[in-house]
């Protein structure tokens, strides 16, 4: 094994293959190194097995940061259309699945074998089950100690991920490089996560697990839509994994579990045309059944619509239409898509990924402060930052 490499890149998952395939497109001799036996895990289990690649529409308004403008660069110089191109290239059939997403036709696998293939045609000598023992700055570059004996390199990259999903491997490796050289880590925690509830909130979700229905759901500014699911432990879905990421401990999220409808006048206009017809079956119309009979149940309304006065049909359409809850937390990193913060972007040039303060040493992919909504917006970050540091190197 030679021991000095133009680049040495940590964490051969989605930023640091195409980091080095950039690399090493442009000369360079690269060294791509990971921990674990299986490289690129998280391409692997991602959109139930069909990798969510991209996103079309992938822009910074999709992206969470203390600095929102800083993932603006990279995004700019390797868009979506440019991954399109490289899976075209290797005529891998994909599709739009809504908003935007894509995802191959057949299999994840089939991305990372395109990575690993454009990887080997750009030299990339690429070693996994590594373990690093230290990292030492030096002269001209840094000296990083490993179980395979110590390696030297003028370009050192850190794309070692999140603490999202720990059994494929994550781990807090990128931020301790972060802090011992000086830069600032904005505290991470689980995004694009479920959230679990307790009392009588968590007896109601177990009441209805499995069930799944369309749903608008607001935290403070923040608004999505998309499905929600009720789990064991609380709510899953879509649109609960998005606002995940914008909720924090002690605030409450707000659910409107029929945003196509107002359900107030609605119930209002069945009183008067149909006063007869019980108050579960109207709302059945709306919600699905044992949704809307779990809500009669909660406020005692089993009678028909016009033995109910409208302050009480009120109350059923404020359970429908703004429904008020507070989780206790999260399911954490066993199950979170990604993580929230990461190396502070204060300390990198957004158009190299390089640390300001630190020359040679760059940070990429998740193990950055920047966070992408649901939908393939992660993976293009990956692409996209991955990229930026592989043309700088």
């Amino acid at each position: 094994m030679s021991d000095t490499y133009d680049v040495i890149i940590i964490g051969a998952g989605a930023a640091g293959l195409m980091c080095a395939i950039e690399a090493g497109k442009r000369g360079r001799q690269v060294w791509l190194i990971d921990h674990m036996a299986k490289i690129a895990e998280k391409i692997r289990i991602s959109g139930g097995g069909r990798c969510n690649f991209t996103n079309l529409y992938a822009g910074p308004q999709h992206y969470l940061s203390q600095n929102p403008h800083f993932c603006k660069s990279a995004l700019k110089r390797y868009t979506p259309q440019d991954f399109i191109a490289l899976v075209r290239k290797h005529a891998i059939a994909f599709h739009e699945k809504k908003s935007g997403q894509l995802f191959c036709d057949v299999s994840a696998r089939q991305i990372i074998d395109m990575l690993l293939m454009e990887a080997q045609e750009a030299g990339v000598k690429l070693q996994t089950q590594v373990r690093i023992n230290a990292i030492e700055a030096e002269s001209g570059g840094y000296r990083v100690r490993t179980s395979l004996g110590d390696v030297c390199c003028a370009a050192l990259v850190i794309a070692t991920g999140g603490l999202s999903i720990p059994k494929i491997g994550a781990t807090n490796f990128g931020y301790e490089i972060a802090k011992k050289f000086g830069l600032n880590v904005i505290k991470p925690r689980a995004a694009l996560v479920p959230l679990i509830f307790d009392g009588t909130m968590l007896a109601r979700c177990r009441l209805l697990s499995g069930l799944s229905c369309e749903a608008e759901v607001r935290c403070g500014k923040q608004t999505f839509s998309d499905g929600l699911l009720f789990t064991h432990r609380g709510l899953s879905g879509p649109v609960i994994l998005q606002i995940s990421s914008c909720w924090e401990e002690g605030k409450e999220i707000v659910v409107n579990l029929a945003p196509q409808q107002d359900v107030y006048e609605r119930l209002i206009r069945q009183k008067q045309m149909q006063p007869r017809l019980h108050a579960n079956n109207a709302l059945m119309e709306i919600l699905p059944k044992r949704l809307a009979q779990g809500i009669c149940d909660e406020h005692a309304c089993s009678g028909a619509l016009s033995d109910l006065p409208n302050i009480r049909i009120a109350e059923i359409a404020r359970a429908c239409n703004d429904w008020h809850i507070r989780p206790i937390g999260t399911e954490g990193y066993r199950t979170a898509e990604v993580t929230l913060g990461g190396v502070d972007t204060r300390e990198l040039s957004s158009q190299t990924m390089e640390a300001r303060n630190q020359p040679g040493l760059f940070f990429v992919g998740e193990v950055v402060d920047v966070t992408g909504h649901l939908g393939g917006f992660n993976f293009q970050w990956a692409w996209s930052s991955g990229y930026a540091a592989g043309q700088s190197v």
